[in-house]
């Protein structure tokens, strides 16, 4: 498979079923999730967040997000970044901003349409779409429609105003998180020209979303939040008497780093792990 190029990973949202897009928070959920095959992975602004005990949002994922973007760019993996509204207000730095994790290894990008909990003028996420379209065509934009998740605006027709706005400024998704109704799920997916994105939604499998229109699943914060409760959880056990939950051994875990590592310190321009 091809990775790092956007045809391939554009016809990925064009199969038997949806894509499913597992979100990483640091290295060793990314490293796990290629051994376990997902083509494709995602970052989470949450969980890269949560990791260095910051709340979401507030543009605050911004360097963790470069750091590890570096860090795990040379998986076999399609790597998409979660870059919140882009860390600006200006269209030409966002533009720069994903040009430059173009450059690392990015093949698409989420870029939402709030700030500090409340949608935007459409106007606003429209200029950074194009203006990022232009400095790094190879970029998948996968525009995200906020409206169900702060339910503000949330009904089909306002979603779909947006969606053509962001459309026609050349994105190549829409992302609705916060949608989990069957029947309007549907509806935004007949109305909607581009691969329709939504969060995983309870109650309903790859197959349940592919009937109805949905092209890309994302995971989330979801993994992240369950990995942390099955830490807590695996203490518990320990304290409480209970069997001790079964993981991935030490060993393969390990060699799992290791086999990571010399990759990273075989791809071309990249420091050694020693100089790092």
């Amino acid at each position: 498979m091809t990775f790092h190029d956007l045809e391939a990973f554009r016809a990925l949202h064009h199969g038997d079923q949806p894509l499913l897009l597992p979100n990483a928070w640091d290295a060793g959920s990314a490293i796990a999730f290629a051994a376990a095959g997902f083509p494709a992975v995602g970052t989470t602004s949450f969980g890269v967040n949560a990791s260095a005990g910051r709340p979401d949002a507030g543009s605050a994922s911004r360097e963790a997000t470069v750091a590890l973007v570096r860090r795990i760019a040379t998986l076999d993996i399609h790597l998409t970044a979660d870059v919140e509204d882009g860390y600006s207000e200006d269209p030409g730095e966002v533009a720069a901003f994903v040009a430059a994790l173009a450059a690392d290894g990015v093949v698409g990008v989420n870029l939402e349409d709030s700030a500090a909990g409340r949608l935007v003028d459409p106007a606003i996420p429209s200029a950074k779409i194009a203006a990022v379209k232009r400095g790094a065509p190879g970029v998948f934009v996968n525009a995200r429609v906020d409206s169900y998740w702060f339910h503000e605006d949330d009904t089909v027709e306002a979603v779909a105003d947006r969606a053509r706005a962001y459309a026609d400024a050349g994105a190549d998704g829409i992302f609705v998180p916060g949608v989990t109704d069957p029947s309007t799920i549907e509806r935004l997916a007949a109305t909607i020209a581009l691969p329709l994105n939504v969060l995983v939604v309870p109650g309903l499998g790859l197959d349940d979303l592919q009937v109805l229109g949905v092209r890309r699943v994302s995971t989330g914060s979801l993994p992240y939040r369950v990995a942390i409760d099955a830490a807590v959880d695996s203490a518990e056990a320990v304290r409480d008497g209970r069997d001790v939950p079964v993981a991935t051994s030490y060993a393969e875990s390990q060699q799992r780093l290791i086999a990571f590592a010399q990759r990273a310190d075989a791809a071309p321009g990249r420091p050694s792990s020693a100089a790092r």
